[in-house]
């Protein structure tokens, strides 16, 4: 454990979802450090990105096909250096298609970074509203980012 959660744990995580949400890489990366992790949990920890640039890479391979992106936020609940929020986020394709996708992130924060970031949210939700093109899109893309958390004793 990283100790108790402070004022300043939460402010890097609302510091980066609003990064996030105006899909501002450069400061989305400075949220992260060179052994920070990213693990969106559906697709497991074999196609995790590790440090800042390919967490980047990571983020754009599926909001970069996005005409628009909404949020909502929910609670969030803090302690031991853990941050974890609730949201909704609602992906819009220029294509007409839409998907509503609930999530819960949890962030460990030390020293100003969030070193490990999980989501958990429903593949299949996204999978079923996201048009052919997004998909095609996903499967022809660059994945030189993709790290292997699996034996990093992320998982709980």
């Amino acid at each position: 454990m990283t100790g108790v959660t402070t004022e300043a744990d939460l402010d890097v995580v609302r510091g980066f979802w609003n990064a996030l949400y105006d899909r501002d890489w450069e400061r989305i990366a400075s949220f992260f450090g060179p052994t920070s992790v990213y693990w969106d949990v559906p697709v497991g920890p074999s196609a995790a990105a590790r440090g800042p640039a390919d967490i980047v890479s990571r983020l754009k391979l599926g909001l970069d096909g996005l005409s628009e992106y909404e949020q909502f936020e929910g609670p969030v609940v803090a302690n031991n250096g853990v941050v974890m929020t609730e949201h909704r986020e609602v992906w819009h394709w220029s294509s007409g298609e839409t998907a509503s996708l609930p999530f819960v992130s949890v962030m460990t924060v030390a020293d100003g970074v969030i070193t490990l970031w999980k989501d958990y949210w429903d593949y299949a939700t996204l999978m079923q509203a996201a048009p052919a093109t997004w998909h095609d899109r996903l499967a022809n893309a660059d994945l030189s980012w993709v790290y292997d958390a699996s034996g990093d004793g992320l998982a709980p």
